[in-house]
């Protein structure tokens, strides 16, 4: 199974070497030296806290089980985590938008790099304390980087569909180039230098303090509503009462938190998925194969979004639709393949085959975060946006926790089956927020029509 596993990674090598390479001028968007500048600093400094993270995700599973702990308590590690971020999330990026992006890009490097630290200890409780310390890093990845790039984007007067450049970019170098090199260095280090399942780790922990050092160096600061010294209540209050009075940032909020709460439970599940019997994978480079799928998608989504006729809100609905159907393949498999108790020295046709639909899901994740990031930059307000970020991690975190706890109480297939229903879920409320934001649309020229008219009908009097 190694050749297909070469193999495989190959034909999407080339896949996507030859979508970068056969982009035209109408892929393409000409902007300045200015704004390349700034775009190459902000890539830099995201691929290394990228990095951080995705030296990590391959081996955080892993690295439990060697500890001897069972699938039901790294369950509730992994619950920790997905906890702590449902907690403090808000909290962290009200903080974000109070207290200033740029601060709270530096919290998340020292956070993660403690957390990286407590892995080098066996005990649960010192684990525990780093998969909590890793949920609070996580809300800080996930909204103070975005929201500081968004708020310095405008502040320097660069053009809004200059911001989908960025947002391709960075996650093609930072969610698909770099994990791929992550996955493979973390296998370099693992497997061929036999330095242990902790050495990712630490590897992460010296990217996130090189790119702690060039936000320290060259980022200016930049806070959500300068204007007001609101505090967290107010700040709290703010954002759901933008949430529930727009129903365009309601549905953005559950769209978020159905694909990502089905994307994190993957996360989870495909280690046991491809080895059901607890077979030897090389899981970085399985891990690596996943990345390149994910450079494929956002490869391709830089060109959707270089196309002004083409819109997000209408193309992401194909998007949900094919990474459901990608998560039916364990269940289709396990009808078409009877699955065997029996541990083999490699992996199965089956798990091949998961692999293959394994990698179109994360074809479809490689699409969804350049695509919801523009999607955030449109609807959600400027003043709350680190706040209503992390408003919208409540509903999936609570989704995960709740699906790891019930880990052993389900077969594997049914969480694929619950993950792949509410991805279908996700297509349908995004074409509800399409219908939304076209019939927003079409009614503001007739309100301009109708001022028009009623400033025709009555003159304004100057006598």
């Amino acid at each position: 199974m190694e050749l297909f596993f070469f193999l495989f990674f190959g034909f999407l090598a080339v896949i996507v070497a030859a979508l970068e390479l056969s982009k035209s001028s109408k892929d393409r968007i000409n902007t300045s030296s200015a704004f390349n500048a700034f775009k190459n600093n902000y890539l830099v400094v995201y691929s290394l806290m990228m990095a951080g993270d995705w030296l990590q995700g391959p081996y955080v599973y892993y690295l439990y089980s060697t500890y001897g702990f069972g699938k039901g308590d790294i369950g509730q590690l992994f619950i920790a985590g997905f906890g702590s971020s449902m907690l403090f999330g808000t909290v962290v990026g009200s903080l974000a938008d109070k207290q200033g992006r740029r601060r709270a890009s530096v919290t998340y490097c020292i956070t993660y790099i403690l957390s990286c630290l407590t892995k080098h200890s066996s005990q649960y409780k010192v684990l525990m304390l780093g998969r909590i310390l890793g949920g609070i890093a996580t809300s800080l990845l996930n909204s103070a980087f975005e929201s500081w790039l968004v708020a310095e984007h405008n502040k320097r007067g660069f053009e809004q569909q200059w911001l989908s450049v960025t947002f391709s970019k960075a996650i093609f170098f930072g969610n698909g180039l770099v994990a791929i090199l992550s996955g493979l260095f973390g296998n370099l280090l693992v497997d061929t230098l036999g330095l242990g399942p902790v050495a990712p780790f630490d590897a992460a922990s010296c990217f996130l303090a090189i790119g702690m050092a060039i936000i320290l160096s060259s980022w200016s600061e930049n806070y959500g509503d300068p204007s007001e010294n609101k505090d967290l209540i107010t700040q709290f209050r703010g954002a759901a009462v933008a949430i529930a009075s727009d129903e365009k940032i309601a549905l953005l909020g559950a769209i978020q938190s159905l694909f990502e709460g089905s994307m994190y439970t993957f996360v989870f599940l495909w280690t046991p998925a491809l080895s059901p019997n607890d077979e030897e994978i090389p899981h970085g480079f399985i891990f690596a194969t996943f990345m390149l799928g994910s450079m494929l998608g956002s490869s391709f989504a830089s060109r959707l979004m270089a196309r002004s006729s083409i819109r997000v809100e209408s193309y992401m609905q194909i998007v949900f639709v094919v990474s459901s159907v990608s998560l039916l393949l364990p269940i289709i498999t396990s009808f078409l393949v009877p699955p065997s108790k029996v541990k083999s020295e490699s992996m199965s046709f089956a798990g091949c085959i998961l692999v293959v639909g394994f990698c179109t899901f994360e074809a479809c994740v490689g699409i969804f975060w350049p695509s919801i990031m523009k999607m955030r930059s449109l609807y959600i307000p400027e003043e709350s946006r680190s706040t209503i970020m992390n408003f919208f991690r409540i509903p999936l975190n609570i989704f995960v926790c709740v699906v790891l706890y019930n880990v052993d109480a389900f077969p594997i297939t049914i969480m694929f089956g619950m993950c792949s229903i509410f991805l279908f879920v996700a297509a349908l409320l995004q074409r509800r927020l399409m219908v939304i934001a076209d019939s927003q649309k079409s009614t503001k020229p007739q309100d301009w029509t109708a001022l028009d008219r009623d400033t025709e009908a009555e003159p304004l009097n100057v006598d």
